[in-house]
């Protein structure tokens, strides 16, 4: 897979997409009804965004019973996941993690623990 570091910046840009990817490089899967959970958003915004991470390459999606699932697309770049796993130690970054994570483990009967 070639990526470019443009086209990886414009689609970690938005803070909402670089939460929704720091969470699922962590979970390894997550659904949009976790991902909502998690970040104390709305469906249709996150499913917004996971479209287009989706369509930049960077995500996959799966299909599990009526669930589906993102994750981080295999063929990425070495390179990518480092600055990916780099993002995760920085200072806002973090508290976003902590407060997302802390949601998602507070979640009552997650998918992909159903199934």
């Amino acid at each position: 897979m070639i990526i470019d570091p443009e086209h990886l910046f414009r689609m970690l840009c938005d803070p909402v997409r670089l939460r929704c990817v720091l969470l699922i490089r962590q979970e390894g899967s997550l659904c949009v009804c976790e991902l909502t959970h998690a970040l104390d958003l709305d469906q249709p915004k996150i499913s917004r965004h996971l479209a287009r991470l989706r369509r930049g390459k960077l995500l996959l999606d799966e299909r599990r019973g009526q669930w589906v699932h993102y994750r981080l697309h295999p063929d990425l770049p070495d390179w990518v996941l480092t600055v990916i796993d780099a993002a995760r130690t920085g200072q806002k970054a973090t508290q976003y993690q902590q407060d997302d994570r802390q949601r998602l483990s507070a979640m009552v009967d997650r998918p992909n623990r159903c199934v």
